[in-house]
């Protein structure tokens, strides 16, 4: 009688609990699905800081406006355009780009330097505190009657979040060319051996180019980040 009392009394409470187990279970599937999207939320906000952010310095670059582009990096950022090397910091991210733009802040008149960043490809860390992104840099460059160019690069660049804030950690253009705009890429002629621009021979970077390679009409590819071990 009393093994019988038991198994009823167990199947009884295996009824009751029932439920309240199929809900905890609920509770915790939901749980977890309301993570999962509070995650993808915070993933998708950041990568459209992360266009904003490098719009805003495409924008800034257009008007030659050094000050305004070089308040987006971090303070340890870096740049690194074609075979210029590497620029470390703030102030000297800001020189650069100065001397690379005439060396005044504004455009002057008749000048056009124009950047369009195309081609995003974002990539945010898992942690959502670092990003890496990939960029077409497309461009059309000039003074009023006296030249023009076009000019293509890939940017492969890193972010990182400052507070609230994200910020550019490092730049590093692929320049593919710059060519006059009349005979056009299909008459560039290969570059020279030393290839930097005028402003890095005479404002020598921080360190050599991290890499070696030649442009257009030499066929170079460069690195994405996600095959380097980057991204998200």
């Amino acid at each position: 009688m009393a093994d019988h009392w038991m198994r009823g009394a167990a199947m009884l409470l295996a009824l009751v609990a029932a439920p309240a187990a199929a809900q905890s279970g609920s509770e915790a599937r939901l749980s977890r699905e309301i993570d999962r999207l509070s995650a993808e939320v915070d993933r998708l906000e950041a990568t459209r800081a992360i266009k904003t952010l490098q719009r805003a310095y495409g924008y800034f670059v257009d008007r030659a406006l050094w000050r305004e582009a070089a308040d987006l990096f971090a303070d340890d950022a870096t740049i690194e355009l074609g075979s210029d090397g590497v620029y470390v910091g703030k102030q000297r991210i800001h020189d650069y780009l100065k001397r690379l733009g005439g060396g005044r802040e504004g455009l002057r008149y008749g000048q056009l330097n124009e950047h369009m960043m195309l081609q995003p490809v974002v990539d945010v860390a898992a942690d959502g505190h670092t990003a890496k992104a990939r960029w077409r840099d497309w461009m059309m460059l000039g003074q009023f009657q006296q030249h023009a160019e076009w000019g293509d690069g890939i940017m492969e660049n890193s972010y990182v979040k400052d507070g609230a804030t994200w910020k550019i950690a490092s730049v590093h253009l692929f320049t593919n060319f710059v060519v006059p705009y009349e005979a056009g890429w299909a008459r560039a002629r290969p570059a020279a051996a030393d290839w930097r621009s005028e402003a890095a021979k005479d404002f020598p970077p921080d360190r050599p180019p991290t890499v070696a390679y030649r442009p257009f009409p030499d066929a170079y590819v460069p690195p994405f980040h996600a095959e380097t071990g980057g991204g998200r």
